[in-house]
């Protein structure tokens, strides 16, 4: 069996039986963990472990871990700082910082590859216009060079752990202030200032070798009228044509209220489809998971399949091996001892 173009949430510390006849649906591809699905490393394992033994190919598991504020799971993993830490100390000493930021995408990936999670929805991308409450901290920097610098020294730590990474969010989100989780969000500019801006993080993440892609539920009105994930211009025509991204889209939740212009559950998923999604999301209603796996049209694109298959996590390592292991101890302690205290020196 194929991955399918859906990733679901799930209710709480192990599955019940009903999700596991809902995951074993041929449109179901993956699964999105959340702070409600974490107790401690052991017991997430073991969830993942679960997961995975569903399916062959087994499913794609998969959590927004960035660090700051956006980190599911906190006890028993190392508190990572927000990545404008690392745009700080860029301003001073941008050796260190990348590689830093180097050390950061490794350790958040190689602590879930130890317990089992395929991929981070990581890095941010996203520049700081200094308007976005929802991005802020989160992004790197103002720069977009900054940011590509860091974004591409932070994916290499991923790489190198074992993890894909996925930037986000097309093609920006930063420059309005409306958080598209509860509103909808338009940004007025242009073409052109916004692909001599924000976009320039995310094309020279694709020249360095970007897997995988999250779109903004953002409209924007003076290029097409439907949010990026369901515009076919932002997905088909910029993304794939212009930009040659060849990795997997991934839209982000369909739940958002940024999402509903676009019509009910079901439609809102086809919309994305059409666009030039791989995978779409569906998080945390799961009256709208139900009805998007009955009503949803079968959707196979080999093309699709094999991009998804790209995800799954590499270098399998245990929590014991990784906790025995020289780099992991040099990596936290430069968490705790070097970049968080250096940085608020910095400010």
């Amino acid at each position: 069996m194929s991955l399918g173009p859906v990733m679901l949430g799930v209710s709480g510390h192990t599955l019940t039986p009903d999700e596991r006849e809902m995951l074993r649906h041929p449109l179901v591809g993956g699964v999105i963990l959340f702070t409600r699905n974490y107790a401690d490393p052991a017991q997430v394992e073991a969830l993942v472990t679960e997961i995975h033994g569903l399916r062959e190919p087994h499913l794609l598991v998969a959590v927004d871990h960035e660090g700051g504020r956006v980190q599911r799971f906190r006890e028993g993993f190392t508190r990572l700082p927000p990545m404008r830490d690392l745009g700080v100390i860029y301003e001073h000493d941008s050796r260190r910082a990348k590689g830093l930021a180097e050390t950061v995408g490794w350790l958040m990936a190689v602590e879930l590859r130890a317990v089992g999670v395929d991929f981070s929805f990581a890095p941010v991308l996203d520049l700081d216009h200094g308007v976005s409450g929802v991005i802020g901290d989160r992004a790197f920097h103002r720069n977009p060079e900054i940011v590509a610098d860091l974004a591409h020294a932070f994916m290499a730590g991923m790489g190198r752990a074992g993890m894909a990474a996925t930037g986000k969010h097309f093609p920006g989100h930063g420059a309005v202030a409306p958080d598209s989780h509860i509103a909808i969000a338009n940004d007025e500019r242009s073409y052109n200032d916004i692909y001599l801006d924000d976009i320039v993080p995310f094309e020279r993440m694709i020249h360095y070798g970007l897997a995988a892609i999250m779109p903004a539920h953002v409209i924007y009105p003076n290029v097409a009228p439907e949010p990026a994930g369901f515009s076919p211009f932002w997905m088909k025509e910029v993304l794939r044509r212009r930009l040659g991204f060849q990795g997997v889209i991934f839209s982000d939740d369909l739940e958002m209220e940024g999402a509903s212009v676009a019509g009910d559950i079901v439609d809102r998923a086809h919309a994305a489809l059409d666009a030039g999604c791989d995978m779409v999301l569906c998080c945390n209603d799961f009256a709208a998971m139900a009805k998007l796996l009955d009503g949803m049209r079968h959707h196979d694109d080999p093309v699709s399949h094999f991009r998804l298959m790209r995800m799954h996590g590499r270098h399998p390592i245990t929590r014991a091996q990784l906790r025995g292991s020289a780099e992991w101890k040099q990596a936290v302690m430069a968490m705790e001892e070097g970049l968080l205290p250096q940085t608020m020196a910095l400010l």
